[in-house]
């Protein structure tokens, strides 16, 4: 069974001195799951696995007890290092509350009990480790998968990437479009928002927010006025509403709206934003085109391509530690501004779609980037983008 980069790293953290709660956290689908089965598998400590998911009106007093099971297991069996794994942790109410007092109380009297936490929803997750977890705990952010993830894995080339994304378990029905199309519709989009953003959220217009997804996923790379999107939108909210729903949308690894790069913060936040899904599938599930009809048409081909460049640069953000823009002044643009710390990296996406701009050099010439890129017709081959590891780009050659 194929392991993801990320297994090794689990492991290696499990095999540490206890120090830290390990949370590993990432969008639906990505096999959070079957990774954390796998390290089980090949694993020397004895351990217990739950999930939340298997129980009926999940409480604080069920992680207590089991967590209570745990030390009497170490007692009895005078086990010196033993592992805890938990899985669906946001769906506990109150959860972290429940981990700070066990791991608390488990460092006070010198219990050797690993913890791994694994959840879904990264608003909640997040709510709970910033609010009762300071310093207890490391973030293990697992993204969705990569092209060279895909191909290694299920032997894809890069055109299959591009229009079928990243979900490994959509993979096996992408000779059947009409079955691939309802398993991303029903099996991944939908239990994302209703379990994920509506249910964790004060959402008073859940139609609406499915609404936003839609439209915005089927724009992915291109920009939309949030008051254009309003006008399109049959329950329509106002703007602030909308924004407010599509940070819920960016914080559950689903759809970003970028800003456009600027100096000063005020022009960012007042910007109009660019859509760009997390995830390439996301987008395409809503395209009219086939697959054969995609990949032979170069104008319309560039833009699946330019959103799959953008769904690899935000699917990795919080990994590599920057952050997405794009740039426009007239009629000059950058796809992509990466900003981290003191450095900005300009991308420049050039397919059949479009194949001259000086944005880039003007872009130059306005803001000193670190380093500028041309990926595609030109430049790097837009493959060998998709399977470079992103922190070249912020390094000194």
């Amino acid at each position: 069974m194929y392991k993801r980069p990320y297994y090794q790293l689990v492991t290696n953290r499990i095999k540490e001195p206890r120090y830290r709660i390990q949370v590993v956290v990432g969008p639906r689908q990505v096999g959070k799951s079957t990774m954390i089965r796998q390290i089980l598998e090949d694993c020397e400590l004895p351990y217990a696995s739950f999930t939340a998911d298997d129980i009926t009106n999940v409480s604080q007093n069920w992680l207590s007890e089991i967590w209570e099971t745990q030390r009497m297991k170490m007692l009895a069996q005078n086990q010196q290092k033993r592992l805890l794994v938990i899985d669906e942790i946001q769906k506990i109410p109150n959860w972290s509350e429940t981990v700070k007092a066990e791991w608390d109380r488990d460092s006070n009297e010198n219990r050797n009990l690993l913890v791994v936490l694994l959840g879904s929803s990264r608003v909640l997750i997040q709510k709970g480790l910033t609010e009762s977890l300071a310093g207890r705990f490391e973030l293990i952010r697992l993204p969705h998968w990569s092209f060279s993830e895909m191909r290694d894995c299920f032997g894809w080339n890069l055109q299959q990437y591009v229009y079928f994304g990243g979900y490994p378990g959509a993979a096996a029905f992408i000779s059947d479009e009409k079955r691939w199309r309802d398993y991303i519709k029903d099996s991944m989009i939908e239990p994302s928002i209703s379990k994920d953003v509506i249910m964790d959220s004060q959402i008073q217009k859940p139609q609406l927010l499915r609404q936003l997804f839609e439209l915005g996923a089927s724009y992915s790379g291109e920009l939309l006025s949030l008051t254009k999107v309003q006008g399109q939108l049959v329950d329509a909210g106002n703007v602030t509403t909308l924004a407010g729903y599509l940070h819920l949308l960016d914080e559950c690894g689903l759809l970003a709206g970028l800003q456009k790069y600027a100096v000063d913060d005020a022009r960012k936040y007042n910007s109009i934003p660019k859509f760009q899904v997390y995830n390439n599938a996301l987008r395409n599930v809503y395209m009219e085109e086939d697959f054969s009809e995609a990949i032979q048409d170069s104008k319309i081909w560039g833009r699946y391509v330019e959103s799959a460049i953008g769904a690899y640069l935000v699917a990795n953000a919080a990994i590599y530690g920057y952050t997405v823009y794009y740039w426009r002044n007239k009629q000059d643009e950058v796809d992509f501004v990466l900003r981290r710390r003191q450095r900005t990296v300009a991308l420049e996406v050039k397919t059949g779609r479009r194949t001259t701009n000086s944005g880039l050099k003007v872009f130059e010439d306005s803001y000193k980037p670190f380093r500028k890129l041309v990926i595609g017709s030109g430049g790097l081959p837009v493959e060998d983008f998709l399977t470079m590891d992103l922190e070249v780009l912020f390094k000194t050659v």
